[in-house]
């Protein structure tokens, strides 16, 4: 009975030696399976990839810079008024043509008539005072002459003399205060006309009332604040708009830059107009530094008023007959792939073999201004290139290993 287990243990060991090599075979068989798989999969992955592709050209365009503002007069005047007082009468309206020196309202001139008429009075009196003065003065010098003849000759005490020479002397002091009395009373003659002068409110240059903000009977009061009651622009055939250049293209503009612009009211039409200024201070709002630049334009047929809103374009540069290529091309790149560890093109010993690499989605991989890839023989290649002027849709290539002709590639996608 122990030679019969004996005999049956060392045959169940003979049957384990001779299963070994079938399991290494059924083995070996899948892992060349997964592979097949693997391979198979990835070169369906490569057949599957269809590339977007433009052809590089030439051609011209105009490099321009986007900026917003207004339509303003070049010159725009607001009419005040130096004197307090009630408005006796306007004489001026919204749109009337004004030149200079029109009378656009007058206030009430009642007291300031009756203040000229007293300063004409003073300034008489003090005329008459003058001469009065005059007169005394020569009398006192007659008089000073003669007593010194006869001091001369010894027919009067000295002490005569003296007092006729005090007399003399104050004589001529009078004269002078009543020439200085003379001299007030003209200046605050003068005041007085000018004031009355500037009850009549005139206009100070030839041109167009915007706005009225004067209405009979209403009281000005010029000692706090000086009152705004006419707006004027001095000619709407000459226009200007001020636009905010951003700070990134302030360095691109110049004074001088040819520019068009529109305006809401005219859909469709282009204004010509020319950058005549650009001011060095900034303006912030909200974080946004920006530059004030001046455009003057013709507006001969009026079609232009003060506060349209603008958009105007200006021409910076022109670019003609250039190599160009889609700013599209700039921006492509191929999708990334990930790589297993030790191996640099793909997964590598058994894993590699059983777990096929991953395309990432191309979010981490950056484009590079400088690189377009170009479709040779059905090959995506990396070129590298010197770009020049933009315009958003085409960027200008000074150098490279780019030809008229050559397909670029902008986009890639998956056929299905």
């Amino acid at each position: 009975m122990a030679r019969s287990s004996a005999e049956i243990s060392a045959t169940l060991q003979k049957a384990k030696q001779r299963r070994k090599p079938v399991w290494w075979g059924i083995a070996l068989l899948l892992l060349v399976a997964a592979g097949g798989w693997v391979w198979l999969t990835n070169a369906q992955s490569q057949r599957s990839v269809a590339y977007v592709t433009e052809t590089v050209g030439r051609g011209s365009f105009q490099v321009e810079v986007t900026a917003t503002g207004t339509v303003q007069p070049t010159t725009e005047v607001t009419v005040s008024s130096e004197l307090s007082g009630t408005i006796a009468s306007v004489e001026a309206d919204y749109n009337d043509r004004v030149s200079v020196g029109q009378v656009l309202a007058r206030l009430d001139d009642t007291k300031l008539k009756a203040q000229v008429t007293t300063a004409e009075a003073s300034q008489a009196a003090a005329r008459a005072q003058l001469a009065q003065a005059e007169a005394s003065a020569r009398e006192a010098q007659s008089n000073f002459d003669t007593q010194r003849r006869l001091d001369e000759r010894g027919v009067s005490t000295h002490t005569d003399l003296i007092a006729y020479e005090a007399a003399n002397e104050r004589a001529m002091a009078a004269v002078d205060a009543a020439q200085a009395d003379l001299k007030l009373a003209t200046a605050n003659l003068a005041l007085a006309e000018a004031d009355l002068a500037d009850a009549a409110i005139v206009s100070p240059i030839d041109g167009i009332v915007l706005d009225r903000d004067a209405e009979v009977g209403q009281t000005v009061a010029a000692s706090l604040s000086a009152p705004e009651l006419f707006t004027l622009a001095e000619d709407l055939r000459r226009m200007e708009v001020q636009v905010d250049i951003d700070e990134a293209d302030i360095g691109r503009v110049a004074e001088g830059n040819p520019a068009t612009f529109t305006v809401d009211a005219y859909s469709g039409r282009h204004f010509d107009a020319e950058l005549a200024q650009l001011r060095y201070a900034p303006e912030e709002t909200d974080g946004v530094v920006t530059y004030k630049g001046v455009l003057t334009v013709d507006n001969d047929a009026l079609l232009l008023r003060p506060g349209m809103t603008a958009t105007a374009t200006i021409a910076v540069a022109q670019v003609e007959e250039a190599l160009l290529v889609s700013n599209s091309a700039l921006r492509y790149v191929p999708p990334q792939t990930v790589a297993g560890e030790g191996d640099s093109g793909g997964g590598g010993g058994l894993v590699g073999l059983v777990l096929p690499s991953r395309p990432f989605d191309g979010a981490g991989a950056r484009a590079d201004a400088s690189t377009v890839w170009v479709l040779r023989d059905g090959v995506a290649t990396e070129i590298a290139v010197q770009t020049g002027e933009t315009d958003g849709r085409s960027t200008e290539i000074l150098a490279g290993d780019l030809a008229e002709g050559d397909t670029v590639i902008i986009d890639q996608t998956e056929a299905r």
